[in-house]
């Protein structure tokens, strides 16, 4: 069942701006993802996530209009994008795809400027006021000490930064994007989603995408769009899909972990019978539960609070993991299993030089390890 042209919202009825119908794609009439089903207001960002292969890109590119869909229905303001001509869907709907364009002695401004042709007519003659939103764009994505270089010669993510504001330059309603932030190290991926939020505020612009950053896509989204090579697995809410245990599901994850509350990845943890006992808290623990990973020692980490910033860490790494439950005391069950893993381990590694009012019992276990005669590492 698709769905309806309006819905019931918080403040009355609600339209949707972009939406499917039993929408199938696939590859020479044959689907590779059926059925289909999206419902998107005006200005929400929807990310498509899913493990490598699993037809993001062909879902886009359908979208898109690059792939002729197998069937159902993509409507675009009420209107079927089938019915619209080239024009008229480029000045709604602009595409950023992986594929790299094709350029022949142009610059980065040249790039950019070919993002007004739905406007100038048969000639691609520029008038001053789409030099102007020219100029703009480039600015908007900070390309413009750029503008003059040959497109071919510049990196992967000033490349991706200029095909964005050759976007911009259509001043599309809705925006298609491929996996881009793949080229953009940490501080362009930050300005690059930042862009789109701001435009989405500012100019109501709708954004369908996909990434493969999850937490960047848990953080940006109105709306998940979830893949996994057969069907559409789960749409809704970022909270409605990163529930405990759904992406390690989603992504086939055998090694490691993945922690949909605060969206950490973590390897998998050393193996064999813990001799290291680490005290620790508030942040304090994680670098050092990394270390003895990496160097393959394993580990029980205790007692932390379920809503301590090391819990989520401690967890997935610790050979075992003595925990209370969040804003509970630690009561003396739990010091005395303490006393009990910790008398049998060689060596304890305290990460906290001052314990507060709640870690007074940690401090106990601390001052019970140095009476025990057991080696201690201060790593504070």
């Amino acid at each position: 069942m698709g769905y309806d042209k309006t819905k019931q919202g918080e403040g009355g009825i609600v339209t949707y701006y972009f939406k499917t119908e039993g929408l199938s794609v696939g590859y020479h009439k044959k689907p590779i993802i059926k059925d289909i089903e999206i419902g998107l207001e005006k200005g929400e960002i929807l990310t498509l996530i899913g493990p490598n292969g699993a037809g993001k890109s062909t879902v886009l590119k359908s979208i898109a209009k690059q792939l002729a869909i197998i069937a159902g229905t993509i409507y675009l303001d009420e209107q079927s994008v089938e019915s619209m001509s080239g024009t008229e869907l480029s000045q709604n709907m602009a595409v950023v795809l992986t594929e790299k364009l094709r350029t022949e002695m142009m610059t980065c401004e040249d790039v950019v400027a070919t993002g007004r042709y739905p406007y100038t007519g048969r000639f691609g003659i520029l008038s001053e006021s789409d030099r102007k939103v020219v100029k703009e764009a480039m600015e908007l994505v900070h390309v413009t000490a750029i503008k003059d270089q040959d497109f071919t010669r510049i990196s992967d993510g000033q490349r991706q930064r200029v095909m964005l504001a050759r976007a911009i330059c259509q001043e599309p309603e809705i925006i298609i994007l491929d996996e881009p932030t793949s080229y953009l190290d940490v501080k362009y991926k930050l300005e690059f989603l930042s862009i789109l939020q701001e435009m989405r505020k500012k100019k109501g612009l709708t954004v369908i995408m996909s990434l493969h950053e999850l937490e960047l896509a848990e953080r940006v989204s109105d709306k998940i769009l979830c893949i996994d090579g057969k069907c559409v697995d789960r749409f809704g809410k970022p909270e409605e899909v990163f529930e405990q245990g759904y992406i390690s599901k989603l992504f086939s994850i055998a090694s490691g972990s993945f922690d949909e509350e605060n969206g950490s990845m973590e390897l998998e943890p050393a193996k064999g019978e813990a001799k290291v006992f680490v005290i620790a808290g508030g942040g304090t623990g994680r670098n050092v539960y990394r270390r003895l990973q990496r160097q393959g020692i394993p580990f029980i980490a205790g007692v932390l609070p379920q809503n301590d910033l090391d819990y989520p860490v401690a967890r997935a790494l610790a050979t075992d993991l003595i925990a209370t439950e969040a804003f509970e005391p630690i009561t003396e069950e739990h010091m005395q299993e303490a006393r009990k893993k910790l008398t049998s381990c060689n060596k304890i590694i305290c990460c906290k030089e001052t314990f507060g009012t709640l870690e007074q019992a940690n401090l106990e276990l601390l001052k019970f390890a140095k009476e025990s005669g057991k080696e201690i590492e201060m790593n504070c």
